[in-house]
């Protein structure tokens, strides 16, 4: 007995010490390669429609195989929640000399700045903060072009400002009233960032102080963006409020119904499907012209982003939150649903017809259902300097659509900057 003693001795020694290893080996294995678990449907998932999945990927070489593949983890961006974030927004309201007046909130005297604090968490994986460096690295010698409403300029003018902590954005081009039509240059990169107005993206004639009905056509294209596809490297799309609009809708020569156009001898038939004619016009136009053309294109649409008006708009309090809705306060459905449906569902058929043209990328950049849950990401009163100077007025003018910057907005091209790495990565494995 006395010669297995040595043995028992190393086996009672060795055992503790060597699962004392294991542990650590196995967190490590569990963070980098967590178990796949098919999360539970919730009654906040979008609905019926594909959800933008985003790869992450990275062009550096020095990256070993385990981390490429932490980096090619597919992230859903469409489903999680604000949490908060004490690091703040990447640049400083005030300082930045691109931002439209009616959304630099904290130079207009709002007084509550919680709002500036707090970041998007999707539920499955982590979002990187925005790195200007990078967006300007991938855009090198490319032009990018916004083209839609002031909600596309106000996600212009978010990425202008986020670039413009690391490089300086000249002002090359203006034409037209109220900025509608301008272009930067950004000479670290020779980069060219565009903006466009076209509220509808198809040819359209603005409602005017004797007519109070805008004019669509459907089947046309707007020539004022789409004459200069051949220059554009990238699009942003950005529409849907205008259709909200009492409208007349034409499709060829003949009339095809109108939108809350009383007195008038037309059919009313809604704006959706008016909305779904005018993308699909759209992004056929861009398609065939790129296809044509031969050249590398591009495509992304911001999906439609809620207003949050409660009561009258030009009452006091008609956009009164201070801090994002937390999961089960509130859903995506109704008209914000609808629209957002309508966009992502053309955009998908969009990319079955392009498959047929190499070099033509089309993505839905889905941030309804963030946007819908920051109430207080919108300028309300303070669209206009210190509104309540004088004690609250009987009517306050309210902007309840449009975002501050800084603010929520700022994180559509947070998630933009993804779907540009993701193809980047896709370009760099095919060569």
């Amino acid at each position: 007995m006395g010669k297995d003693q040595p043995s028992y001795s190393f086996t009672k020694k060795f055992l503790p010490w060597s699962f004392y290893c294991i542990i650590p080996i196995a967190i490590f294995r569990l963070y980098f390669y967590p178990l796949h678990l098919v999360p539970q449907s919730t009654t906040d998932q979008l609905p019926n429609t594909q959800h933008t999945v985003i790869t992450f990927s990275s062009s550096s070489s020095s990256i070993n195989r385990e981390e490429k593949r932490v980096f090619e983890t597919p992230c859903d961006f469409t489903n999680g929640s604000w949490v908060h974030d004490k690091m703040g927004p990447l640049y400083n309201g005030t300082a930045c000399a691109t931002i439209k007046e009616g959304q630099n909130c904290i130079a207009h005297g709002r007084p509550d700045l919680g709002y500036l604090y707090w970041r998007w968490k999707p539920n499955q994986c982590k979002l990187p903060r925005f790195d200007p460096h990078t967006f300007l690295q991938l855009l090198s010698h490319k032009h990018l072009a916004f083209v839609g409403d002031s909600v596309a300029r106000n996600q212009l003018e978010s990425l202008l400002c986020m670039l413009s902590t690391v490089s300086v954005p000249n002002l090359v081009y203006r034409d037209g009233e109220d900025n509608k039509f301008r272009r930067w240059h950004f000479a670290s990169h020779n980069v060219s960032i565009s903006v466009y107005w076209s509220p509808f993206l198809v040819k359209g004639i603005e409602k005017s102080k004797s007519d109070n009905l805008n004019k669509l056509y459907v089947d046309y294209v707007d020539e004022r963006w789409a004459a200069d596809l051949d220059q554009i490297d990238m699009i942003v799309l950005s529409f849907g409020h205008w259709f909200l609009h009492p409208a007349v809708y034409f499709e060829g020569d003949s009339v095809l119904g109108c939108h809350y156009c009383p007195g008038l001898n037309h059919t009313e038939i809604g704006f959706y499907d008016v909305l779904r004619k005018a993308l699909k016009t759209t992004l056929k136009t861009i398609t065939e012209r790129t296809g044509s053309n031969g050249n590398v294109k591009d495509v992304i649409l911001t999906t439609f982003a809620p207003s949050h008006f409660e009561g009258d708009w030009d009452k006091a309090g008609a956009c009164p939150k201070t801090k994002p809705y937390k999961e089960g306060e509130i859903f995506l459905e109704g008209m914000d649903a609808d629209m957002r449906n309508i966009e992502v569902e053309q955009v998908e058929e969009a990319k079955g017809n392009a498959k047929q043209f190499k070099g033509l990328r089309l993505e839905a950049l889905d941030v309804t259902r963030l946007s819908l849950m920051r109430p207080d990401g919108h300028p309300g009163p303070y669209m206009h300097p210190n509104p309540f100077a004088n004690g609250i007025q009987e009517h306050v003018q309210n902007d309840c659509v449009h975002w501050c910057l800084p603010g929520p907005i700022d994180t559509w091209n947070q998630i933009m900057l993804e779907v540009i790495r993701r193809w980047e990565g896709q370009s760099r494995r095919e060569e």
